[in-house]
């Protein structure tokens, strides 16, 4: 759009949809080839189902077309990076054969505390996909951030004592477990009398540090980056999750896992952008697994099996009295899902959900910024030299740099030839002027993006070569208390996101779109990376290396501290 008005992004029903009019249909006889992932065999077979279950399994039969498994099972994902809610989730991730996500809602939960877990309980109850919940152990992560929730060692138990919480959420403050820090240690002891498992969040941790962390009762990490990591990680007894996600991308570095260690392998996406999933979810790592030679049952076990025994997930494996949760595939090799069933209902068919959009009753959020002027971006040159931050397409890592001030007339200057551009953080809950610095890797050569998703406290987080640029695509957000937003001189755009400011109250298949064309545009102003806005959600991120920016300064993983922009 041309001109100073911002084109909003989505409305209404999604009209396309038509498949949704007809709703979930119950089925009382399945036939097909079963794949028995825990027998380790495929046999045909008919299934008899009742009241949602197998009640009979005869086999032979046939000869059958097509595969009957179990479903496949996200086992580390926040659903807030879709930028959907959990029932609209689930609409984009049925149809490709995912029956059950382990869900950690501790984005939301960094913005509006235990408001924000409740509300994500409320949505999950809306759609027939097992959605495991944790209680998020890191609100905030740090101390050296502004979040708007707090979850203490008391809120944490409370929500670990309610029996639609599954587990405890990511630890990602890894260096107050191995401290010994009470708190902290507090909520894993809490999970641990209850019964229910404790998520890690350990990147590069290695040695006697991941011996503690593993000590503790910390029994999972999505974080490895290498085999030799990983291999350390479950040496320690603790498993990994392989993760594959619209960021972070390991996938490759670690699927030698799965045929050494299947029992202690997992698959997840940790954040998934509405565009990717449209594209794929966990049934695009088996067909990627399988189709690298890797055993067809380890990888199911992965996929399928130990996501619901580690996390004691409700949902069935395909055997005589399970809940009748399945997927029917076209092949061992494809893996097209031609149908997804829960409790004995076909919930997914060729590709479309049958469950009809439903908004949100509640958008809860919490924004109390004013809005900024280009002023408030200056940077007052105090100095030749400064530190940089340099983002690495496809992960959640940065570099450090130490590289010559851009500076003009006593100011710094975005240098767009040196790839050397401005990056703020403004704090969402209070008015507070912005957090500057410098970044390398987003290449833009003209106006500036912004969001409200900036993990793990959310304020909102930008990148531009000018402060006008920088002020318009920040107020944007501002002033719709929350979205992805872009902004040069002839034009603005936001994506909305009411709810937390972090997620849509429109359709997924419409968020999508929306949300692939204002990437599209960031690459147009000359970003190379594969996720614009992806990358620039994780910039903020304290708990991974090397250097991030927070709303109160320059992060230094390596000290755990703030430090100075000037070198």
């Amino acid at each position: 759009m041309n001109g100073s008005e911002p084109d909003h992004f989505g409305a209404g029903r999604d009209r396309s949809d038509t498949s949704a009019d007809r709703g979930p249909c119950e089925v009382s006889t399945l036939c097909g080839n079963v794949v028995d992932v825990i027998g380790g065999e495929v046999f045909p077979a008919t299934l008899h189902l009742r009241d949602g279950r197998i009640a009979d399994m005869q086999r032979g039969g046939g000869p059958f077309d097509t595969f009957l498994l179990p479903g496949f099972v996200d086992s580390h994902i926040h659903i807030e990076s879709s930028m959907l809610p959990p029932r609209e989730f689930s609409r984009l991730a049925l149809p490709h054969g995912t029956v059950a996500c382990v869900s950690d809602p501790h984005e939301i939960a960094n913005v509006l505390g235990v408001a924000g877990v409740q509300f994500m309980l409320a949505e999950a109850a809306q759609t027939p996909m097992t959605i495991s919940l944790g209680a998020p152990a890191c609100v905030p992560v740090t101390p050296f951030e502004t979040a708007g929730g707090r979850l203490g060692p008391r809120a944490v138990a409370n929500l670990l004592d309610d029996p639609r919480i599954g587990y405890l959420s990511e630890v990602c403050n890894y260096p107050a477990v191995i401290a010994g820090d009470r708190d902290t240690l507090a909520k894993i002891f809490a999970a641990q009398a209850r019964g229910k498992p404790v998520d890690g969040h350990a990147p590069g941790l290695r040695g006697p540090d991941a011996a503690s962390y593993a000590q503790a009762g910390v029994s999972t990490d999505h974080e490895c980056m290498d085999a030799d990591e990983a291999y350390g990680k479950i040496a320690l007894g603790m498993h990994v999750q392989i993760r594959e996600g619209s960021a972070a991308r390991n996938f490759a570095a670690l699927d030698m896992l799965i045929d050494a260690y299947p029992e202690r392998c997992m698959f997840c996406s940790d954040d998934r952008h509405p565009d990717d999933l449209l594209r794929g979810h966990i049934n695009a790592l088996v067909r990627r697994a399988v189709a690298d030679g890797l055993d067809l049952m380890n990888v199911l076990q992965a996929a399928c099996v130990n996501p619901v025994r580690h996390y004691n997930l409700p949902v069935g494996l395909l055997r005589l009295g399970d809940p009748a949760d399945c997927i029917e595939v076209d092949s061992l090799e494809t893996f097209a899902v031609l149908r997804t069933i829960l409790r004995g209902r076909v919930v997914a068919q060729k590709g479309q959900c049958l469950l009809p959009f439903a908004p949100p009753a509640e958008r809860p959020n919490a924004f109390a910024a004013c809005l900024k002027a280009p002023a408030d971006f200056a940077v007052p040159a105090r100095g030749g030299r400064i530190h940089v931050i340099e983002a690495i397409d496809g992960q959640l890592a940065t570099n450090r740099r130490i590289e010559a001030a851009p500076a003009l007339g006593g100011m710094l200057l975005s240098d767009p030839s040196r790839d050397l551009l401005k990056i703020a953080v403004v704090n969402r809950y209070a008015d507070a002027p912005p957090a500057m610095a410098f970044i390398r890797g987003f290449g833009l050569r003209d106006g500036a993006i912004a969001s409200s998703v900036a993990h793990d406290s959310h304020n909102v987080i930008a990148v531009g070569v000018g402060d006008r640029a920088l002020a318009r695509a920040v107020n944007l957000i501002i002033e719709h208390r929350g979205g992805l937003a872009l902004a040069t001189d002839s034009r603005e755009t936001i994506l909305p996101l009411p709810i937390a400011g972090l997620m849509s109250d429109q359709p997924g298949n419409v968020v999508a779109e929306k949300y692939a064309n204002l990437s599209r545009a960031a690459k147009d102003l000359g970003s190379s990376l594969s996720a614009p806005y992806m990358t620039l959600s994780f910039m903020a991120l304290l708990v991974i290396p090397q250097l991030k920016l927070s709303d109160r300064g320059l992060f230094d993983t390596n000290t755990f501290s703030l430090i100075d922009l000037f070198v």
